[in-house]
């Protein structure tokens, strides 16, 4: 790994000031805007070390979005334990995989071609696994439960922007076909990092009990894993796909050093 020089680390540090800052300020001051499922937050604030990761590479983007939602985590739950396994883990390789495959080359016919497949397999596994029962079952407490009608209107919603998503990145990719790498690179990191948010979020709950400011739950059960997973994924793809191009084409004008050249 080579070394980091004193720009790196500035470059890291500005990342996850803007990533904690922005993400607290939204979810303390416009909770509406940062709704949660399972302590998991919506979450738009993805933009920013996403854009980091692009116009610096692979270590700013992952290094300041790890620490940034660190300090965020500290800030809204506390647990430290629960960002290592979660947070950190999942942001660190999302923005890290973002950062270093869009700056490569890739095969565009071949690139999406597999990420149609995976998108299916994953939109199928989740439509005969998450079902009504289980997501009434996940979301009902002692106090409230939801419908079969809203349980299935949920479902739908989640698998359509899962097909959404693809839809835009193979649209952004025609239309600005200098993106289609990061098309790629959003797509194969945000799958990757919410499936290390539903693995570590289900694991951490099988031995200790969530923060109770985010819900206190415990042993999940295994479909919670997969809920979060679409959850994390669905939510954040669109606004990677559909902001950080425009933000980053309008830097590199200002500073037209910044475009990197592409790896094969």
């Amino acid at each position: 790994m080579p070394m980091l020089k004193a720009l790196d680390v500035t470059l890291i540090a500005v990342n996850a000031a803007l990533y904690a800052a922005i993400g607290y300020v939204l979810y303390v001051i416009f909770p509406f805007v940062c709704p949660t499922v399972g302590g998991v937050r919506f979450w738009p604030v993805v933009v920013i070390p996403a854009t980091f990761a692009v116009l610096f590479g692979p270590i700013v983007g992952g290094g300041g979005a790890a620490i940034g939602i660190f300090i965020s985590d500290m800030l809204i739950h506390g647990d430290p334990l629960l960002s290592l396994t979660a947070g950190i883990t999942s942001n660190l390789v999302c923005f890290g995989l973002i950062g270093y495959l869009s700056r490569m080359n890739l095969n565009w016919k071949k690139a999406f071609s597999g990420l149609g497949v995976g998108v299916a397999i994953l939109a199928t596994l989740g439509y005969l696994i998450i079902t009504p029962e289980t997501v009434i079952a996940y979301f009902s407490t002692s106090e409230s439960t939801i419908s079969v009608e809203q349980a299935l209107w949920n479902i739908f919603v989640v698998l359509a922007i899962f097909v959404i998503s693809y839809a835009l990145v193979i649209a952004v990719g025609y239309v600005r076909p200098k993106w289609r790498s990061f098309g790629v690179a959003s797509v194969v990191g945000a799958v990757i990092g919410s499936a290390i948010i539903g693995v570590g979020v289900w694991g951490y709950t099988q031995f200790f009990a969530m923060p109770a400011v985010i819900g206190g739950a415990h042993n999940l059960p295994y479909y919670a894993g997969l809920i979060l997973f679409a959850w994390t994924f669905a939510t954040e793809i669109p606004f990677m796909v559909i902001l950080v191009p425009p933000i980053a084409e309008a830097c590199y004008k200002a500073f037209p050093s910044l475009r990197a050249k592409k790896e094969e």
